[in-house]
């Protein structure tokens, strides 16, 4: 199949990035399909539609929104009306059937979802957790962490711990380094979820020399010699067997699929713990 170029508009009365993780989740899925993203952010007064809309009909391609005002969201219709291109809310739908559900209508607040309300200032205390506990520092309190993940070099704990701080998830790591004793903190910690990353030693092999080529260093030695990665792997899952901690191969993970799989964990251990205090 011939590469195809495309235009859409992402059109957002806040910051759009709920638009815009909509619009990548549903592009991804067409090869051969190459789309150049228009953003259109804290979009609130009809003149600032208005404006959009030249700029839609100097790159025609469909779009996409997320706007609580009725006039807003006409206006624009109207204007896709015009120039015959497809204009969809992406929430539009769901908000819908929810409030028939509860037999509610919606508040009409632009961007409540990033309000600055205890959830947000969650959010933000677990980064700054995270980035002081990246790569085994700090582990004087790493007791006060949610979650834990350990792993050897590259198995893509910090990114995991970052996407995981973004919702709202303490979440400190500690490298796994051959002939190097965990912390004791680590060994003792009771109050976190503790997870285990493993990884196909041949691909952690590539990823550890494209890392070292890119730092401008020797790629030949026993961190990237296949038979002691082996080795490595090897030790890391009896290490988590033996301390009986959950273990995720990311191998074919992304980082979002990962942190998804640790917050499941993570929600049924809490469902649980509920559970043995009610009882």
């Amino acid at each position: 199949m011939r590469s195809r170029n495309f235009h859409v508009h992402l059109v957002s009365d806040s910051t759009g990035e709920t638009v815009t993780s909509v619009a990548r989740a549903c592009l991804v899925q067409f090869e051969g399909v190459f789309v150049t993203e228009h953003t259109w952010p804290l979009i609130r007064t009809v003149g600032q539609i208005d404006k959009v809309a030249g700029a839609i009909e100097l790159n025609r391609g469909p779009v996409l929104y997320t706007l609580v005002d009725p006039e807003l969201r006409d206006r624009l219709r109207e204007h896709c009306r015009r120039l015959q291109l497809p204009c969809v809310g992406v929430l539009d739908q769901a908000m819908s059937m929810l409030g028939v559900h509860f037999h509610s209508k919606t508040a009409m607040w632009p961007g409540r979802q990033h309000a600055l309300d205890d959830e947000y200032f969650g959010r933000i205390d677990a980064m700054h957790y995270t980035l002081a506990h990246d790569d085994g520092q700090s582990t004087h309190d790493i007791d006060d962490a949610d979650v834990i993940l350990i792993g050897p070099s590259r198995t893509s704990k910090t990114p995991t711990c970052v996407y995981l701080a973004n919702r709202g998830v303490k979440a400190a790591n500690i490298p796994l380094v051959p002939n190097v004793p965990p912390p004791p903190e680590l060994e003792s910690a009771s109050r976190p979820l503790v997870i285990g990353l493993t990884t196909d030693p041949e691909r952690l092999v590539q990823i550890r020399r494209n890392r070292l080529r890119l730092l401008q260093e020797e790629t030949e030695s026993d961190y990237t010699d296949i038979e002691k990665v082996q080795a490595e792997m090897q030790e890391a899952r009896r290490y988590y067997a033996r301390k009986r901690w959950q273990s995720i191969d990311v191998t074919r993970r992304s980082i979002e699929e990962t942190a998804a799989a640790i917050m499941q964990i993570l929600a049924q251990r809490r469902e649980a713990r509920r559970g043995e205090v009610a009882e």
